[in-house]
């Protein structure tokens, strides 16, 4: 379609636009100088996806840093010896006589004139036995480096690599505070790179690190860029595309962090030093700094700090790639409306608006707060720490990691499509207890049954990846508009203190391969039950006030909780949606994408109208959701912010 074809509609359209200027907007835009266009489709293919990269790489390959060899105590004077006479006569036997302890040895003096002919001796049981004093000797026959070989991290300090990844997580909720203020101070590209370049600066000092500590301090500067390192692309992405695709944005966003975990389950793979690892999954990423002359700001932060002139440019170049026309009017109707919007931001903000502690004033409302946080809470801890634990599952650790990757997208899929049919509610709970039952089974197979466990636990990955895409679009329906943005990142954070907990979840499988499943089982179970106490939001009306917040679900019954397919409305006042009647959904992004309003066909927005407003409605049917997934919040001038979630 050229730009000739297009020039009665949006010749109209323009027209419409000098009309309304209260009603205009740049998602009043888009669809005049094309939602998803040429543009967007190269920015999104060959730099927002490919962002996604780094964060998998730099958030999972600490687990093959850390792998733990087989090892027994160093034993003075049997120097001379193969290591398996080594460890027959300085070593205690265990069990079969057939593996020997890892962390005693026998009170032996193998250095006295008495003991030079100790390849003859048989070891007595009745020697006594001490701890480890003169250091480990390690199997490096299939761990030929890790930090636990360079820095001696057994026995009593076995529990070490589980501080590295508490850095790691620690520094996630840190970073996305530090990079969301720069991302609204200087905005998303230039946070972008200086994110990146602190990741790139982590992972160097990562390969030469020389003690433990400055290691894991390493590591708490790489969990700084995670996951603000992805997100950021990926607001830019969704604030470049309209409202009907944005759904479609996320899901391939998922998909492509999914496929940055399988293909780093290829590279560790073939990278076995632990050094090396360190530089190839991050060094690498130096290329992304090309990105310096594609990548684009957001013309939408860009219009917020009143750059109208670069957002101009970007907004010209956006419409010429995908072969259309920038109305003439558009820069002036634009400064009104943000400076119209600035103004009653600052106004608002003078006013004493309803606070966090608005959330569990009203027993309602705060049954829904406590029951999203919690929900969310075990989503998070779950999903990393199934995520942590694949390796541990399967005869082959980068085999196990691999699948447990990638069972993860046939769930994005099947969920994108399950929640327009049986809403969110169901899903969820479904989902979560599925993931639960999965990995509690595991208590009833026999030890050796370590196909069938693995099995059980793809499962469980798969069940768990598709409730954590619902839990997102789920919370931003429940809360209402007023509180939103705040709502989303309290419980976002909150969920942040289950990666805290988790590595020390599956420190215990060390010991007991499938007692980390079943403390995960249970936690899962507990949630997704949980969720199916509050109520469906698909069809309905979003609430926009604290007191319709508190009104939304508040009537819920038994009746309610058992019904699976949600029950349409009867008044079309109070239905999200009605394809079928010819009525239409229009995305509302300012102040937040959650909520949405409708729209009959007469009062249709006045940027979509002959034959783009057919194409919206044929878009619609294939993309649009009731929400964005995983759209995240916004402030007051529509820009989309920063919140804590892989």
């Amino acid at each position: 379609m050229n730009v000739q074809d297009n020039s009665g509609p949006d010749d109209r359209q323009v027209h419409r636009v000098d009309d309304d200027d209260d009603g205009f907007d740049l998602d009043d835009l888009l669809p005049i100088v094309g939602e998803f266009g040429r543009y967007q489709r190269l920015l999104l293919w060959f730099v927002c996806l490919p962002a996604c990269l780094p964060c998998g790489f730099c958030a999972f390959n600490q687990l093959f840093m850390s792998e733990t060899p087989p090892h027994w105590c160093k034993v003075p004077g049997l120097e001379g010896l193969d290591p398996p006479q080594r460890r027959h006569l300085g070593i205690p036997s265990q069990g079969d006589n057939e593996s020997y302890s890892r962390c005693t040895r026998y009170n032996i003096n193998w250095e006295t004139p008495a003991m030079l002919m100790a390849e003859y001796l048989t070891p007595n049981a009745s020697w006594s036995v001490i701890p480890c004093d003169h250091g480990w000797e390690y199997d490096e026959s299939e761990v030929t480096s890790s930090i636990v070989i360079d820095f001696n991290l057994v026995c009593n300090y076995s529990i070490y690599p589980t501080f590295g990844l508490v850095a790691l997580n620690t520094g996630g909720p840190i970073g996305v505070y530090l990079f969301g203020m720069l991302n609204d101070r200087i905005g998303r590209r230039l946070s972008f790179f200086i994110c990146l370049a602190t990741l790139i600066t982590g992972g160097f000092l990562t390969s030469v690190a020389n003690s433990f500590w400055t290691w894991a301090g390493t590591r708490f500067v790489v969990g700084l860029t995670i996951p603000a390192i992805y997100q950021i692309p990926f607001i830019i992405s969704l604030e470049l595309v309209g409202p009907n695709y944005r759904s479609f944005v996320t899901v391939m966003t998922c998909t492509f962090y999914t496929i940055g975990l399988c293909t780093l389950a290829g590279v560790t793979y073939l990278v076995r030093d632990w050094r090396l690892l360190a530089l190839t999954t991050s060094a690498p990423f130096l290329l992304y700094f090309l990105y310096w002359w594609f990548l684009p700001e957001s013309p939408r932060w860009l219009l917020a700090k009143g750059r109208l002139e670069e957002a101009n440019e970007i907004l010209e170049t956006l419409a010429r790639v995908n072969g259309k026309e920038l109305p003439d009017s558009f820069t002036q109707k634009l400064r009104q409306r943000m400076t119209m919007s600035r103004s009653k931001s600052e106004e608002e903000r003078l006013r004493s608006g309803p606070g966090i502690l608005a959330l569990f004033k009203t027993p309602n409302m705060r049954l829904k707060t406590c029951l999203i946080t919690l929900n969310w809470f075990a989503n998070n801890m779950v999903y990393v720490g199934l995520s942590y634990y694949g390796p541990a599952l399967g005869s082959e650790e980068h085999l196990s990691f691999f699948f447990s990757s990638l069972a993860e997208i046939p769930s994005y899929m099947a969920c994108w499509v399950v929640m327009d049919r049986w809403g969110r509610r169901w899903p969820l709970c479904l989902c979560m207890v599925v993931a639960g039952a999965s990995c509690i089974a595991t208590v009833i197979l026999p030890e050796d049954a370590v196909t069938a466990t693995l099995i059980l636990f793809l499962l469980s990955k798969s069940a768990i990846s598709a409730s954590f895409l619902i839990i997102y679009p789920f919370a931003g329906e429940l809360y209402p508009t007023q509180l939103r943005g705040a709502a989303i990142g309290f419980s976002a954070y909150v969920s942040g203190l289950g990666l805290i907990i988790i590595p020390f979840i599956t420190y215990l499988g060390t010991e007991n391969l499938v007692l980390p499943l079943i403390i995960l089982g249970m936690v899962s179970m507990i949630g997704g039950l949980s969720g199916l106490r509050l109520p469906e939001t698909l069809h309905y009306r979003l609430p926009q006030t604290v007191e319709e917040g508190e009104l939304f679900g508040k009537n819920w019954s038994w009746a309610d909780c058992i019904r699976c397919i949600p029950k349409r409305p009867s008044s079309t006042t109070t239905s999200y949606e009605d394809l079928s009647a010819g009525e239409t959904v229009e995305m509302q992004q300012t102040p937040d994408p959650f909520h949405a309003t409708e729209k009959t066909a007469s009062e249709e927005s006045p940027l979509n109208t002959g034959k783009d407003c057919r194409d919206s409605h044929a878009s619609m049917r294939r993309l649009v959701r009731q929400s964005s997934v995983m759209d995240t919040q916004r402030d007051s001038d529509g820009a989309i912010k920063l919140a804590y979630w892989f």
